[in-house]
């Protein structure tokens, strides 16, 4: 098993719950990363003594520890050769500098930031036979864990599931006169509010589609969502014989956290066991859920779609949050936005970043428009 592990994104939902793995295996961080949190950064500075703090905020530098900023920074971290395992848990694009420096340089990726597979999955793909890059999301963990010891013409489809969110059985016209409040209120997972509203959309379920697509080389139409509300079951791999493997666990992060950091070792958790009761899987209803279609539609175009729906989806989001849009108009600007993408199938990494950040001024400006 690796012992020497960065963190990045360390003061998050999952950087903290990694930090809670490292300390129940003693293992050694020795660099981390985090944005705005400064308490926490020094909390995790004094308790675990990494070498490398890098800031991609304003978090106030703590004394002690060899400070960097910025993309360069994390590029820094992957390339320090103590360093074994990167764990991206960053939000934002940011995520895909130490991907791919991580990787090129043969390193283990554990991954929990969507944007690096979503916007700029292309890039990555080609980079994944340099190095590992193990899914940490529950869902891709659950497909990995499935797919590594079956042959690629075994398998028919992936099925993976969403608990359905906060608005599983609210009919469209109640949906629509949702609060942020209401988005917030995730039945199963506790995490920060841009996700959460992503998972009252499914449009965290349509980003996942995408990444399953380029972390396991699976034709969209072979990609399959359903709702489960227990959110015990994470992924079904359906096999060309109609039988199926799925696998399954008390929703807990740290499980998924711990075997991308421990594979192909498998270890004893804190978690308790499951004990079986009614399990539901049952179709999405996309008129109510429409984010899924769009994420669909994006992986079927290829090139920048993906990136342009990411980008947009991320402005319109905060957007709802801050009382700007009704629930609805989140994939509203998404649709727009990805319907008058100039940038379509562009081949360079460059044109990927334009178009992320076209995408977010185009949907900023069609909310001003909304507001006049």
């Amino acid at each position: 098993m690796y012992k020497n592990i960065a963190v990045l994104g360390a003061s998050g939902s999952i950087g903290r719950q990694t930090l809670d793995v490292i300390r129940r295996l003693n293992l050694n961080l020795v660099a981390i990363s985090v944005h705005n949190n400064s308490k926490a950064l020094k909390e995790i500075v004094d308790e675990f003594k990494p070498v490398k703090a890098v800031i991609t905020g304003n978090a106030e530098p703590p004394s002690g520890i060899d400070v960097s900023y910025g993309k360069e920074g994390l590029i820094e971290i992957a390339n320090m050769p103590e360093v074994e395992i990167i764990v991206v848990a960053t939000n934002g694009i940011v995520g895909v500098y130490p991907t791919m420096e991580g990787l090129k340089n043969g390193k283990r990726v554990a991954l929990a930031n969507k944007e690096t597979l979503v916007s700029f999955g292309p890039f990555i793909k080609p980079l994944m036979s340099k190095g590992e890059l193990i899914p940490v999301d529950s869902e891709h963990s659950s497909a990995f864990q499935i797919l590594k010891d079956l042959k690629k013409d075994e398998v028919k489809k992936l099925i993976l599931t969403a608990s359905g969110g906060p608005f599983r059985n609210w009919n469209i016209e109640d949906i629509r006169r949702a609060k942020p409040e209401d988005a917030l209120k995730h039945p199963t997972w506790r995490m920060g509010r841009k996700i959460t509203v992503d998972s009252a959309t499914l449009m965290n379920k349509g980003l996942e589609v995408i990444e399953a697509h380029f972390l396991f080389d699976i034709p969209p139409d072979n990609i399959e969502v359903r709702i489960h509300p227990q959110s015990v079951i994470h992924a079904i791999v359906v096999l060309k014989d109609n039988s199926f493997k799925m696998h399954a666990s008390i929703p807990d992060m740290r499980i998924p956290i711990q075997y991308a950091i421990t594979y192909p070792e498998r270890y004893e958790t804190p978690i308790k066991e499951y004990d079986f009761g009614v399990l539901e899987l049952l179709p999405v209803d996309t008129r109510k859920f429409p984010a899924l279609d769009l994420a669909y539609k994006s992986l079927k175009l290829g090139g920048t779609y993906p990136a342009v729906m990411n980008a947009s989806n991320e402005v319109a989001v905060y957007s709802f949050l801050e009382g700007k849009i009704n629930f609805y108009g989140i994939t509203e600007v998404v649709e727009r936005v990805i319907e008058e993408n100039p940038f379509g199938k562009a081949e360079k990494f460059e044109e990927y970043l334009e178009a992320d950040k076209w995408a977010r001024n185009r949907a900023k400006e069609i909310i001003e428009e909304w507001g006049r």
